[in-house]
């Protein structure tokens, strides 16, 4: 199945990225597309700065770059009807956790880095 949301509220949080950067993320118009089949994931990726597409198989660790350039490496599985994502920095070691998850007409993006929590609503458009 194809779902597209496009961001609608968004909480930023400091992830080591400097202030003109977080305010340029606050305004990148990301619109995700996700198609599911079976355990692998496509997802598209839209915004201001960049179009990206990723393929990812759950539980198979991948390599991923944040808009700012970030690498990070990671995977995605499956927790009920929750995708969770352990991403781990290339840079410090440091740990992001993602998740996501339908909530009615909304796609429901969390971040947790050291301690600090961010969301991002998406609606379905």
């Amino acid at each position: 199945s194809v779902i597209i949301y496009k961001v609608h509220v968004y909480c930023i949080f400091s992830t080591g990225i400097n202030v003109v950067k977080r305010k340029l993320a606050s305004h990148d118009n990301l619109k995700i597309t996700l198609e599911q089949t079976g355990d692998k994931f496509h997802v598209k990726e839209v915004s201001t700065f960049r179009t990206l597409e990723i393929d990812f198989t759950l539980g198979v660790n991948f390599e991923y770059s944040l808009a700012d350039g970030t690498e990070l490496t990671g995977s995605w599985v499956m927790e009920g009807d929750m995708l969770k994502g352990t991403f781990t920095r290339k840079d410090n070691g440091k740990v992001l956790i993602t998740t996501r998850k339908v909530i009615g007409d909304e796609l429901v993006q969390s971040y947790t880095y050291e301690g600090v929590e961010a969301k991002r609503i998406f609606k379905r458009s």
